[in-house]
Parts: C-alpha cells; structure tokens; sequence
C-alpha cells in the first residue's frame, strides 16, 4: 500500500576553504549562521504530519557539511533516519565534490538551493557566493549522472521557496510511492481491447514493477466466503450505497454482491500488499458474476484508499499511482477518457466513464444515482491534471494535461467536461500515438511535477502537445 510521508534530510554546505575573519570574503562564520537560520525556518514552517526533517547537527563543522568525513557521517545519518529526499542548502559556494557523494550514495531525489546573496558589507566584501557555487554543484551532479531538481535564487521566507519546496516534496512522494510499485492484475483484457497491451517484463526491468498475477477464479471463492460469513462490514457498504443513491429498480438486487466485492477487492490488497489493481471488468465480471457490474464497486474503492483501473489498463493504474502520489495522498484519481468534443465549445471535451469516479468527487449540484450497478453523476468544477503513460516499442513516455471545467451537456454515466487552451493540439497528439482514450485524472494542477519526476526515472520521458 502506499505511503505519503516524506521524511527530508537538510544538508547545509559550504565551502572548505580557509577561515577567514568575519566582515571578510567568503567566512565560514557567515555560512555557518546561514545554515543554522535556514535550517531553523524550515523546520519550524514546512513539518507537517506528512512531511518531516533530519538534519545535521552534531556533524562537521557547526554542523555544516564541508568534507569527505562530514559528508560520510551525513550519508550514515540519512541512511538510518531512511530519508526519502536530500535538500542540499549552498551555505556559500559550497561543496561540489561532498555534494556529489552524498547524492551519489543515497540515490535520493535531490533539491538544490542557493540561497539570495544579499549581504554586503561597507567596502564593498560579501561574504557569500552561494549562487556562484551551485552552479559547480550541478555540473558536479551531471558529470555523475545524478538527476536533480532546483530552486530558485531566493530568500527562504519568499512564496517562490515556499512553492518551489512543496513542488520538490510532491515529486519525492511520487518517486517513493512509484518505485518497487505492486499491482494486482484480475484477468486478462477486453477481447477487443487491443489498445490496453502491455509488456510485463519491460515494466519489472525499467521501472521495478512487480506484479501479482491473479484469476476470477480466486476472486469468486474469496467472494462466496464473504458473503457466506456476512457480517457488519457488508451490511455497511450495503447501506452506503442506499443512502447516497437514486436506484433504477434493477440495483437493489444487486447490492449485497457489489458490497461484497468491495471487501474481496479489498482483501486482495491487503494479503498481497498491493498499491494499484488493474482489472478486466466488463468482459468478466458480469459473466463470472451473473450480471454483476464492477463499476460502483471501483468508485467505492477509490474513496476508500483502494485504486482500482477499470479495463485491465495497466498504464492508467500506474498513471493513477502517480497522480494520487503527487496529491500526497490528499487527491481522487479518477478513470476517465477522451470520448466526444463538446457540441459548441470547439476546446472542450467530455472526460467520462461508465461509472467507477469515487463519490466524493461529485458535484454538489449533481444528483448520484445507480443504474444497472453503474454511478451516473458529474465530478466536481475547477482544475484537474489530465495524464497518462503509454510506450511504443520499448520507449515509455507520459503526457501530462491540464484543463479546466466547463459547463456542458448533461450525460450518464460518470464525467466532466474540460476546457483544454488548444483541443486540437491534443487530439493530434494522441492520435500520433502512443497514447489511447484512457486518461486519468486528479483535482490540481501537476503537470510540473510529473514532468520533474521523469528526471528519477529516465526510461519514462515526459512529452507535450
């Protein structure tokens, strides 16, 4: 399952050079009270319950890395503390060559950061040249084929680093969560569904993908066992699903099955650790199942933490792992594709399923309904990340998107309409390949940290219309 805390090691840096006197070039007073100042607000103004921080002290100088023994105790420290990310803070002008180590040696997403040298002194001395560093640093990073992202020159109160680090933070929980990824794949694919192959082996080789190969045949004992015991938990879900919808007269029959595989889905993710389910569901299910449709079932799994792709589309529940990551775990992903232009609005386009959008992602003006087993309502208004990963030939890319709501004729089903700032550019861009009508998307703009996320995983390559 997975995990959205993201634990920072801080690393303030600087230059090991002789020491001179305070009010002169480049002192080791002034990175050292540099370090100690930014190391403070960042502690004090960025931990959350979800992200917290390991810093230095007690190791080198002041607690500043500037050698090869410094950086090894910090690489000792961050690697028993199990951080997930390495802030390197350029004190002055740094430390290239420890930076690099370190970096190297933990194989963590890096942020670096300069710091706005604005300190001057009467005669004109400054005692800083952070900026000046860093860019030694990265070239550092790039002759040792470490990726890395940055920030802008600023002040550590400005809302450019306060933005920035909540980027940086987003892309680290997405890396964390993508690596040694676990997917449950029930069935095989739509047979007509050519579009949704994939290459197992690929997928372990590139991105460390491991996936537990599962039949209906287990998932239909599992089912028949609870339904057999019974018990609070299936009344629950059952009750769920009375009060938070208008039936057609075919439901009802069907609930207490749609209630129960929830809770085998849900079994399944739990005995075998899963973070993502791919599924066939329309050519299956309603055969295994006399009539059963999945498609409610997937949208209460959602909002229960449980991502499931509808379609055996394994590139969208890969997708969906990335964009739920990058909302560090605060967001929905919904299932949903590229299905008809807007009658009017030459921009806009209706992004739909059959019904499996979790419920707490509907408008507050769109009434929730059930018909035949299948949600019918309208996603909420405002901006959503519009994504998907695809491959051709070996060479995996993603397309990350970003509209907004419009208003739009009213259709079944789960949908909204979104306005794109140039529709045509990207229907050529899909039908050029090697994308397909299934897209995910997720309340937020994210398309910056995908693409920086591709910077972790260099066999996924970030495209644009």
């Amino acid at each position: 399952m997975q995990e959205y805390s993201v634990k920072v090691g801080l690393l303030p840096m600087r230059r090991n050079t002789t020491d001179r006197p305070r009010g002169t070039f480049l002192t080791w007073y002034s990175a050292e009270q540099r370090g100690h100042r930014f190391v403070q607000y960042i502690e004090e103004h960025f931990a959350t319950d979800k992200i917290t921080f390991v810093d230095t002290k007690g190791i080198g100088i002041e607690n500043l890395v500037f050698d090869d023994a410094s950086a090894a105790e910090a690489v000792e420290r961050f690697r028993a503390e199990k951080v997930d990310a390495v802030f390197i803070i350029n004190c002055n002008f740094g430390n290239e060559e420890a930076a690099a180590d370190i970096a190297k040696a933990l194989g963590k997403p890096v942020l670096l950061w300069a710091p706005l040298d604005d300190e001057y002194y009467v005669d004109g001395m400054r005692p800083t040249d952070s900026q000046c560093g860093l860019f030694g640093v990265s070239r550092q990073f790039q002759r040792f084929h470490i990726p890395f992202s940055h920030l802008p020159c600023c002040t550590v109160e400005s809302e450019e680093f306060a933005k920035g680090f909540d980027s940086f933070v987003r892309v680290a929980c997405m890396v964390k969560n993508f690596r040694g990824l676990k997917i449950g794949q029930f069935g095989s694919r739509p047979a007509p569904f050519f579009s949704v192959i994939w290459n197992e082996g690929e997928l372990m080789e590139k991105f460390g993908v491991r996936v537990r190969a599962l039949n209906f045949a287990i998932l239909e004992q599992r089912m028949k066992e609870i339904l057999e015991k019974g018990g609070k938990e299936l009344v629950e879900i059952e009750e769920f699903y009375k009060k938070n919808y208008k039936m057609d007269d075919l439901t009802p029959q069907y609930l207490e099955r749609m209630a129960a595989l929830v809770l085998t889905y849900k079994s399944f993710f739990e005995e075998y650790d899963l973070d993502v389910i791919c599924a066939e569901c329309w050519t299956a299910t309603p055969v295994m199942f006399e009539g059963l449709a999945p498609c409610a079932v997937y949208g209460v799994l959602n909002d229960m933490g449980y991502m499931v792709a509808c379609e055996s589309d394994m590139h969208c529940a890969m997708t969906m792992v990335l964009l739920k990551a990058a909302t560090m775990g605060e967001g929905k992903p919904l299932f949903g594709e590229f299905t008809v232009r807007h009658p009017e609005n030459r921009n806009a386009e209706l992004l739909w399923h059959c019904g499996p959008f979790p419920l707490s992602q509907k408008a507050p003006d769109s009434e929730a309904r059930l018909v035949n087993q299948r949600e019918w309502f309208r996603a909420k208004d405002g901006t959503y990340t519009v994504a998907r990963m695809d491959q051709e030939s070996g060479n995996y890319m993603i397309l990350p998107l970003c509209c907004h709501t419009t208003e739009g004729p009213k259709t079944h089903g789960t949908y909204l309409w979104g306005e794109f700032e140039d529709l045509q550019k990207v229907e050529d861009r899909l039908l050029d390949g090697p994308y397909i009508h299934h897209f995910v998307e997720i309340e937020g703009d994210y398309t910056k940290e995908i693409r920086e996320f591709c910077k972790y995983f260099p066999a996924l390559k970030p495209d644009a219309v």
